[in-house]
C-alpha cells in the first residue's frame, strides 16, 4: 500500500474558481461553482460548558429556541439568591439603625431622627415585599414556571428579566394593568 504525499494530495483536490477567473471560465463553457446562498443572521445559540457563570451578555446572545434553559435558570437563581442576600443584609442595617437609642437635647435634632426612623420603618417595608417576591420566583422557578407570564402564559422575556428578575407578567399585561390602575388612582 503506497502512501500518498501532501503535495500529491493538494494537486489532486479540487481547486476553487475565484471570482476573477469565474468569468474567463463561462465563456469558454465550463461549469463554474456558484457562491453558497448568503444563510440568514441569527444569534449564535451558545451553550457555556459546565461551571461557567454565564454573564448579561451570554444571556442575551441565546437564541430564542434556548428561553429558560439550564443555564438561564442558574444565571437567574443567582442573581435572586444574591438580591435575597443583598436585602436580608440591608434588613439588618435598618434593624441596628432602629433599635439605636438617642437623647436628643435640640428639639431640630430629634426631628430629624424621627423623620430617618420614619424612613427606615418605610424601608424595611418595602424590603419585606421585596424578600416575598424573590422568594416567590424562586418557588416559581423550582415550579419550572418562571419566566412566563402569570396570566398569559407567554414568555416574559430576557431583557425584562435581566432589569425586573422577580417579574411575574410579560411587558404587555404590566402596561394594561398600570393603565387601569391609573384610571382608578385617586386623583
Amino acid at each position: 500500500m503506497q502512501e500518498k504525499s501532501p503535495s500529491a494530495t493538494k494537486a489532486t483536490a479540487a481547486t476553487p474558481v475565484s471570482k476573477a477567473t469565474a468569468p474567463k471560465a463561462a465563456a469558454k463553457g465550463k461549469a463554474v461553482a456558484s457562491p453558497p446562498p448568503a444563510a440568514k443572521p441569527s444569534k449564535p445559540s451558545r451553550i457555556l460548558p459546565p461551571g461557567t457563570l454565564p454573564t448579561e451578555d451570554d444571556i442575551r446572545a441565546m437564541h430564542d429556541d434556548d428561553y429558560m434553559n439550564d443555564v438561564q435558570l442558574a444565571f437567574f437563581r443567582l442573581r435572586l439568591v444574591q438580591m435575597r442576600q443583598e436585602v436580608l443584609q440591608r434588613e439588618l442595617d435598618v434593624k441596628e439603625r432602629l433599635h439605636e437609642r438617642e437623647v436628643f437635647a435640640d428639639p431640630a435634632d430629634r426631628a430629624t431622627a424621627e423623620e430617618e426612623h420614619w424612613i427606615d420603618l418605610r424601608l424595611r417595608e418595602r424590603e419585606s415585599l421585596l424578600l416575598k417576591k424573590i422568594d416567590e420566583a424562586l418557588r416559581r422557578m423550582e415550579a419550572k414556571e418562571y419566566g412566563y407570564c402569570e396570566k398569559t402564559g407567554d414568555p416574559i422575556g430576557i431583557p425584562r428579566l435581566l432589569a425586573r428578575p422577580t417579574a411575574t407578567v410579560c411587558v404587555d399585561i404590566k402596561g394594561q394593568d398600570e393603565r387601569v390602575e391609573a384610571q382608578f388612582r385617586d386623583r
